[in-house]
């Protein structure tokens, strides 16, 4: 006679044990209730360290602008500069063509306007007049909007007759009869004259000549990188080395 009170307390047991998971699916709510409140909190000291951040640069900015403008009444001094800053440059040096390299001796100067810095910033590439294209500056621009997306305009270049990439840019290779064509540099320009990029994503030859060639284009110009690079070839090399010996004492 005790299975009655044997089912009682069994479902008794349950109902226990309802109760409790209940209050502990309460507990862990209220817990990521709070969690999110902390991060709502940080987001928006986040986004007050941005807006400090961008103040500082756009005062910077400002500040630097004289200084830069110096610099390119100096720079245009100095025959073939920007040329041999690009040549010299491991990544900009190739991707001048041999024909891009002749009309690179008609670039007087380089400007990276980025006066307010948090709506973008323009790369100019002025010229002097030249056989190639009847423009003198070249214009490629980068506007941010709020949603993360960039929007980037630039130039049509007006290429003279016979003249552009798709006019007279290629080279025979031996026993081809149609022209080996390089991509010019001026295809940046042309390429597209609208078009945006999602958050994240990134123009590198953008990035390289406002982030890297700009600040400090001499070090290019007086190939001061050389050694540099050479220093990360012979680290990679010690680490292979590194890794033979590893895998030779396991064995």
């Amino acid at each position: 006679m005790t299975a009655p009170a044997d089912k009682g307390k069994k479902a008794k047991t349950e109902a226990d044990g309802g109760e409790e998971n209940e209050q502990i699916d309460g507990a862990l709510v209220l817990s990521i209730e709070k969690l999110q409140e902390i991060q709502d909190e940080l987001e928006k000291v986040n986004e007050e360290a941005s807006d400090k951040v961008m103040e500082v640069e756009q005062k910077y900015s400002e500040i630097r602008r004289p200084v830069y403008v110096k610099r390119g009444d100096i720079i245009k001094t100095i025959p073939d500069f920007w040329l041999t800053a690009f040549l010299s440059h491991p990544l900009l040096s190739e991707l001048l063509t041999e024909e891009d390299q002749k009309i690179f001796k008609y670039l007087d100067s380089i400007d990276v306007d980025d006066s307010d810095v948090k709506a973008g910033y323009s790369i100019h590439l002025n010229f002097s007049e030249n056989p190639y294209f009847e423009d003198t500056k070249l214009t490629k621009t980068y506007s941010f909007a709020d949603d993360g997306t960039t929007t980037i305009k630039a130039s049509q270049i007006k290429w003279k007759e016979g003249m552009g990439p798709a006019n007279g840019n290629g080279i025979n290779k031996k026993g081809s009869k149609r022209p080996l064509v390089e991509e010019s540099f001026f295809t940046w320009f042309g390429d597209t004259e609208l078009k945006s990029l999602a958050d994240g994503v990134q123009d590198e030859v953008a990035e390289i000549i406002k982030e890297d060639l700009w600040p400090n284009p001499l070090k290019y110009f007086n190939n001061e990188v050389e050694d540099e690079f050479e220093g990360d070839e012979d680290d990679d090399d010690l680490d292979e080395d590194d890794d033979d010996d590893d895998g030779g004492e396991e064995n």
